[in-house]
């Protein structure tokens, strides 16, 4: 399967309805301490040949990072490593703070 992109609008209704999906958040540490999307799970995307093994191949996972690049790498290189259902939050965590947390922190 080809990696999807995801609004942050979509994302949204989507965990609000209770969807089990993994929230991969690909960026640094310093990135992370700024802001994040409650819940996600942080995988800095040079740790990822390493720790891909700690997430579920079966579970539907949405790549983040800040402005949807490194993300779309990341989903990239998962789906080579056999992950099925991959998605890229389109516009990072900037476009969620902008369109769904405006209270959320920015950089």
């Amino acid at each position: 399967m080809d990696v999807q992109p995801i609004t942050p609008t979509e994302l949204k209704r989507r965990l609000d309805e209770g969807e089990d999906l993994v929230l991969l958040d690909v960026r640094e540490p310093e990135e992370l301490d700024v802001c994040r999307i409650e819940g996600s799970t942080a995988i800095p995307m040079g740790e990822l040949s390493v720790r891909h093994v700690e997430l579920d191949p079966d579970r539907p996972t949405v790549c983040v990072c800040h402005h949807g690049v490194r993300s779309a790498h990341v989903a990239a290189a998962l789906a080579r490593l056999g992950f099925e259902q991959l998605y890229n939050l389109s516009g990072g965590v900037d476009r969620w703070a902008h369109e769904v947390d405006p209270g959320m922190s920015r950089y």
